[in-house]
């Protein structure tokens, strides 16, 4: 570890969220969806075909206008179905049809095997690790920037 630089500022990690950021938006592209889309399709398929839209938006932190309007590009293409979370609820449940089930099992499905791969390419200890300290400045972060 003696040889490696010493990393003084946030910019490297900046870079990588960045160049990962781009992975999936030219992932996407090439499935013929916007990010949001992709990531949408993403909650559905790992939520078993059905989830609230209020839980897409607080887990992608995407707010709930981009959401919706994804949501009617990807139910125009009939993907979709947005249907009522529950009677006289406002809140919306969304549902792959059987095309976006096929699109998903195309598309999603072996995205998501080939991302659960690239994690499991680190070591139980580095997994561990990775995600305690993206947590953590993740929360610093957040604390830093609320503050100005």
């Amino acid at each position: 570890m003696a040889n490696e630089p010493e990393v003084t500022s946030a910019r490297a990690l900046d870079v990588l969220y960045q160049k990962t950021d781009k992975i999936y938006y030219e992932f996407a592209r090439g499935c013929g969806l916007s990010e949001t889309a992709y990531w949408i399709l993403y909650a559905l398929e790992v939520s078993g075909g059905s989830v609230t839209q209020s839980t897409i938006a607080e887990e992608f932190s995407y707010s709930k206008q981009t959401v919706n309007s994804s949501l009617k590009t990807l139910a125009s293409r009939g993907l979709v179905e947005v249907t009522p979370a529950a009677p006289g609820s406002r809140a919306k449940l969304v549902t792959l049809t059987a095309a976006g089930r096929a699109f998903s099992d195309e598309r999603i499905v072996p995205a998501i095997a080939a991302e659960d791969r690239a994690f499991r390419s680190l070591s139980p200890e580095e997994r561990s690790e990775f995600l305690r300290l993206a947590a953590a400045y993740t929360a610093a972060i957040d604390r830093e920037l609320s503050s100005l």
